[in-house]
């Protein structure tokens, strides 16, 4: 009794918050994707994603480089070769001044490189011989073309854009699951704040019987052993109260976390027992699931991957050459005026040619090797997507069930509530004894527990749905998302 009359005191001040907010499960919702660290941290993961396709592009643009190289001095002997076959040390006493600028542009169907370069350098002479002198290339354009080879853009160009495309589904996947785990944090607290009610409700009611009971036992209309069961029932009552309120601060701290809430914000939830009334077809879901999952997209990924890499592979173990063409104007001069005067023109070609002779079968090794990646991707790609579609026809087959759960259990709390307040009523009367008070108080609690339990799993089930699909099954349109905001 010294428990009782001490410590249930201190559990109700020994968490005193500044403020309340009260709170729905679509607010609850909101705030998560608003705030909550789990949609902070898949923003982030997405503007990863959308940099590096960013990056992906920018390789497949022209890119304009200008290098400048000044002063570029030297002064020192250097040996020169006669025409009679005798050496002679000179000084080299010079500067050079040089500006390009170019651009290049990656070809991604071929592979190659196209570029345009245009430059100037200035020569200054010192010591015994005073002079400058220009040289340029106004323009020079040439063509790089690997041959036989494996090509990088063609890969890149199919590869990146599905990576982008699952990248953009994953965030909204992500959002989805943000507001799955902030209804159940919701309705876990929703549960704990209900137990604390009905515990606060049944230790009044358990002291009000054990003290009729004691009158009772007094007059000698009872047992010494039912007056000993309702002394233990009181007792149990409170300890269920002080194990409510445990409970109930412990899921305070879960959904504050969550929400990215401080402990200065204590909170208090609404719960509505209103459900969308939505009924979903699995050919339905199936289809929706097909276009939009980002699961499926990167089954697509998985296997372009694989096929690049025996590309890859197969272009190692072979002939390489390689193509290179240029054509150009250049010119040189005393005076700055004079050279870009009449150039001449200049041309550059070039073939080089790589061929293994003994490799001891390590290219063909690699190339076996990706041939065997490749065939073990696409039967853990074939035994993916059967049990996605598996696990998509079980979850539409739950939720499709899931209201009439909740019914049932919405029916089952009535029904258990009018039962414990009959059986408490007869018990007064002294028409039932204090086991068959119990059994109706037991079964009232678990009734009760069990209409949010049902309530929490439908709306579990519900965005679990959401989130496998990525569609509105009550707005009856696909989730979609601001990405040009999210890279702001």
């Amino acid at each position: 009794m010294f428990c009782l009359v001490v410590c249930l005191p201190l559990f109700a001040t020994s968490t005193q918050a500044q403020y309340k907010e009260v709170l729905t499960l679509d607010q609850v919702i909101q705030l998560a994707r608003e705030q909550s660290p789990a949609a902070i941290l898949a923003k982030h993961q997405f503007r990863a994603n959308y940099w590096e396709f960013r990056t992906h592009q920018a390789g497949l643009r022209p890119s304009v480089t200008l290098n400048l190289d000044f002063p570029q001095f030297n002064r020192a002997l250097q040996k020169y070769k006669n025409p009679d076959g005798s050496y002679t040390y000179l000084e080299d006493f010079a500067n050079t001044t040089t500006a390009s600028v170019s651009m290049n542009q990656n070809i991604g169907l071929t592979g190659g490189q196209l570029f345009v370069r245009s430059d100037l350098q200035r020569l200054d002479e010192f010591g015994d011989i005073d002079n400058h002198s220009y040289m340029s290339t106004p323009i020079s354009v040439g063509y790089r073309q690997p041959i036989l080879f494996f090509n990088e853009y063609k890969w890149s160009k199919k590869i990146e854009p599905l990576k982008y495309e699952q990248a953009e589904k994953q965030y909204i996947a992500n959002m989805e699951a943000v507001a799955a785990q902030a209804a159940k944090d919701f309705f876990d607290l929703a549960l704990a704040q209900q137990t604390l009610a009905e515990a606060k409700v049944n230790y009044s009611n358990a002291d009000t019987l054990y003290k009729i009971a004691q009158g009772r036992y007094e007059i000698g209309t009872i047992a010494e052993n039912e007056l000993m069961q309702m002394e233990l029932s009181y007792l149990n009552a409170g300890r269920d109260l002080n194990q409510a309120r445990v409970d109930l601060e412990y899921g305070k701290l879960r959904l504050r976390s969550f929400l990215g809430f401080n402990e200065k914000v204590d909170l208090e939830l609404i719960i509505s027992k209103e459900i969308p009334t939505v009924d979903v077809a699995y050919e339905q879901a199936l289809a929706l699931a097909e276009d939009n999952n980002p699961q499926i997209i990167g089954f697509d990924v998985s296997l372009a991957e694989s096929e690049r890499d025996v590309a890859s592979a197969r272009a190692e173990k072979g002939l390489k050459a390689d193509l290179f063409a240029s054509f150009g104007l250049t010119q040189q001069a005393q005076n700055f005026e004079h050279v870009y005067v009449n150039p001449q023109d200049q041309q550059g070609f070039r073939v080089g040619l790589e061929m293994p002779l003994l490799d001891w079968g390590l290219g063909k090794g690699r190339y076996k090797m990706a041939q065997s990646d490749l065939e073990v991707t696409r039967a853990t790609v074939k035994r993916d997507q059967i049990d996605f579609r598996q696990s998509l026809f079980v979850q539409v087959m739950q939720f499709n069930l899931q209201d009439d759960q909740l019914a049932i259990a919405a029916k089952s709390d009535t029904i258990a509530q009018k039962r414990y307040d009959l059986t408490k009523q007869r018990f007064l009367i002294g028409k039932v004894d204090v086991l068959d008070l119990n059994v109706a108080l037991e079964e009232k609690d678990r009734a009760k527990k069990e209409y949010v339990r049902q309530l929490s799993q439908y709306w579990t089930d519900y965005f679990a749905l959401r989130r496998l699909t990525l569609y509105d099954f009550q707005k009856r349109q696909e989730l979609t998302a601001d990405f040009e905001q999210l890279v702001e």
